[in-house]
């Protein structure tokens, strides 16, 4: 992948997390914390996985090797995961531009939470963090109806291309 598909691919992956963000934020807090018995129990506990998962890629990608993801219980509230994230969102931009066109495809070291070595190209570990975050995504809307609720707004990849041609004309 090129550095302008990988930068298409990371404005997708925030402008879902936003629709995700804008619907679990007509949840009381209540059930954000319900245990729904998912991956992860509760709403806010599956948003601070996918946070959490930016967050230790980017820390690979700056050359650390975190041992473990954040802990839910430090985000309280939608508010906190919403900040951290956000924070989260412009180092990843960050890193994609230093790397430039060149680096996308060079491969990163570093060593899994259980201390394993590895080491994959920039471009595929960028993949696998867009695609966790679908996956993931998808559990809190079916979490939401669980909970009688609306769910997000579409998340489909082709409605990002589809707003973004609309916008562009």
């Amino acid at each position: 992948m090129n550095l302008q598909e990988l930068r298409t691919l990371v404005d997708y992956h925030y402008w879902a997390r936003d629709r995700l963000l804008d619907a679990v934020d007509r949840l009381s807090p209540e059930q954000l914390n319900k245990d729904l018995g998912n991956s992860f129990p509760s709403i806010r506990d599956t948003l601070v996985h996918l946070y959490g998962a930016d967050r230790i890629w980017c820390d690979r990608w700056e050359g650390e090797s975190p041992r473990s993801m954040p802990n839910p219980v430090e985000y309280r509230d939608l508010a906190g995961i919403r900040s951290a994230w956000t924070e989260q969102e412009r180092k990843v931009r960050a890193v994609l531009e230093r790397l430039g066109e060149q680096g996308v495809g060079q491969p990163i070291e570093y060593r899994t939470t259980g201390g394993q070595p590895q080491a994959q190209p920039f471009w595929q570990m960028l993949q696998h963090v867009v695609n966790h975050g679908s996956y993931h995504r998808g559990q809190v809307t079916t979490m939401m109806r669980q909970l009688g609720q609306s769910p997000p707004k579409s998340m489909d990849l082709i409605t990002f291309y589809r707003e973004r041609a609309t916008a562009a004309i």
